[in-house]
């Protein structure tokens, strides 16, 4: 991503890199978008706009997820057991299979809220914390 953010670009397209700030911050806007509907939307109205909005939600996730992924060196397909960890805890963990999921979610925060992206240019794209210093591969 370049110096302007495009929020079109960084919430619908899952091609790129990401850096943690800025991927942890939409993921918390995204969350708190989702307690905020949660909170608001109650029976009728939950029933009649669900079925768009958390479509809309978790494709956004996926494509953030898959930024960050790849800013990681990983491939952006590793958002999927994160998403179906993120579902089948949702909206709380009850038995043994939800505290496998609860490893999976812990994994998936150390490796993308911790720890940094990769140095220089990747298979993904150039570091989007320094793109000026991008090596071509």
């Amino acid at each position: 991503m370049s110096g302007q953010t495009d929020w079109i670009e960084l919430l619908v397209s899952s091609t790129g890199r990401i850096a943690r700030t800025p991927f942890l911050i939409v993921a918390g806007a995204l969350i708190g978008l989702t307690a905020l509907y949660e909170s608001v939307a109650g029976g009728t109205l939950h029933v009649l706009t669900g079925w768009l909005f958390y479509p809309l939600v978790f494709f956004c996730g996926a494509c953030i997820l898959s930024k960050r992924l790849h800013d990681r060196g990983r491939s952006g397909w590793w958002a999927a057991p994160i998403l179906a960890a993120v579902l089948a805890v949702w909206p709380q963990p009850v038995g043994f299979f939800d505290f496998l999921f609860g490893l999976v979610l812990i994994w998936a925060v150390i490796e993308l809220a911790v720890m940094p992206g990769e140095e220089g240019t990747n298979r993904f794209g150039p570091n989007p914390q320094n793109p000026s210093q991008a090596v071509p591969l």
